[in-house]
């Protein structure tokens, strides 16, 4: 029996951008309340959270609607970034999504 040269199949993979899945205020907004639910005390998981809904909308867009410069909306929502509360609140405003309360 003839024994079949064996093909080498290669893959290509790319990295995953959850913001190039983030299309609608809905669907923003369920993608942080995940964050908030599933690691409520994941400060830099909520900050990147954040960053991910502002990139999907355009960073430029919500730094001019959260009142910051471009480069501070980079910074404060990179993965070394430790943004105030005031700056959260600005850039949820700017994403056009609320933070909710809830008895733990």
């Amino acid at each position: 029996m003839p024994h079949a040269a064996s093909k080498t199949i290669s893959t290509r993979t790319t990295p995953y951008d959850v913001a190039e899945h983030l299309r609608t205020p809905e669907e923003m907004a369920a993608y942080l309340d995940a964050w908030l639910e599933e690691a409520p005390d994941d400060a830099a998981g909520i900050t990147k959270a954040l960053g991910d809904i502002a990139r999907a909308k355009g960073m430029s867009q919500v730094a001019k609607d959260a009142g910051l410069s471009r480069e501070s909306l980079y910074r404060a929502l990179s993965a070394n970034g430790n943004p105030s509360f005031a700056t959260v609140l600005k850039v949820a405003r700017a994403l056009g999504v609320k933070l909710h309360a809830a008895a733990a």
